[in-house]
């Protein structure tokens, strides 16, 4: 027989070896799914409680992603404010301001007189009724100086300025502000691993069960030679179906949070004068979580599986 005919003979074997082998998983997909449906309400206590394990890690972190944009504009506002002695002029504040556009560590300068944040106290109330009782305005003049580059220091220069009273700078509330929210994110990190390694044991759990009832179909596969790679991949499917479920009701519970706060968290921002509005998983984190909650039943599966098999083959040696 020549090289070539040999050839041709191997292809169409080869061919029916990979169709069996899809045809094999097409089949442990559709039968997990149906052992799923057979056992509704094993299937939704073990669905419940790995979508709650996961509805919490991701929840946090879909919060901490919130205060992250809503601190940003606090965040990214390095305005150090300047106020000048009471009793300066106002010439003396705007030739300041000019003399500060001028450098180049500033990039802008806003002043704001002290006519201006009397005004401001009027419409808001409060200390206004107090400020007129003094018969003057006691406010100073006020500078918003916005740095180019280190804030620190140029705080630290415009304290030495003649005229200037004080000098307010947040960068300590800052980063105060940005280590709470490192620490939130370690948190959502541990808060995850911890609830993951639950959501994995509670798929491995289930899977053993289903193992134990299928202990004699498994004996006879491994009488007639079946691999452990065909034993195994029916539950490989099984514990990602409940964990793609999961993932995917994990989402839902969080969407329907997110659709009942979004109005009211919108109106307290409107009260301060912001515009925020919650943000919930855009279509590429959410395909993300699915598929790592598919993951975690994947591999809790597997595990249990793949040790089952493995002392079944030493017991029968």
């Amino acid at each position: 027989m020549s090289a070539a005919t040999t050839r041709a003979a191997k292809a169409p074997r080869a061919r029916s070896r990979l169709g069996s082998w899809l045809d094999h998983h097409v089949f442990s997909l559709v039968a997990s799914l149906g052992r799923m449906a057979r056992k509704p309400w094993a299937t939704g206590l073990t669905v419940g409680v790995m979508a709650i394990a996961l509805a919490l890690p991701l929840g946090l972190w879909a919060v901490l992603e919130n205060l992250a944009q809503f601190t940003g504009d606090v965040q990214a506002s390095r305005q150090v404010s300047v106020y000048l002695e009471p009793g300066q002029p106002i010439e003396r504040a705007r030739g300041l301001a000019d003399e500060l556009r001028a450098r180049a560590d500033v990039a802008r300068v806003e002043v704001r007189s002290a006519d201006e944040g009397l005004a401001e106290l009027r419409r808001h109330g409060g200390l206004a009724e107090a400020a007129e009782a003094l018969g003057e305005n006691p406010l100073p003049h006020l500078l918003r100086v916005t740095p180019r580059g280190d804030d620190a220091a140029l705080a630290a220069s415009l304290d030495d300025l003649p005229g200037v009273d004080a000098v307010q700078h947040d960068a300590a509330w800052r980063q105060r502000l940005a280590r709470w929210l490192t620490l939130g994110e370690r948190i959502a990190w541990v808060l995850a691993a911890m609830l993951g390694l639950g959501a994995l044991l509670v798929v491995g759990n289930t899977v053993r069960l289903d193992i134990q009832s299928r202990r004699e179909e498994i004996d006879v596969l491994q009488l007639l030679g079946a691999t452990d790679g065909f034993i195994r991949r029916p539950f490989l499917y099984l514990g990602a179906c409940y964990g793609l479920l999961a993932g995917a009701i994990a989402l839902g519970l969080l969407t329907a949070a997110d659709a009942a706060l979004r109005e009211p968290v919108a109106e307290l921002a409107r009260s301060y004068g912001s515009a925020f509005r919650l943000h919930g998983f855009d279509p590429m984190r959410a395909a993300v979580a699915v598929l790592g909650a598919g993951a975690i039943g994947w591999l809790g599966a597997g595990l249990v599986a793949g040790h089952y098999l493995r002392q079944t083959r030493s017991a029968g040696r």
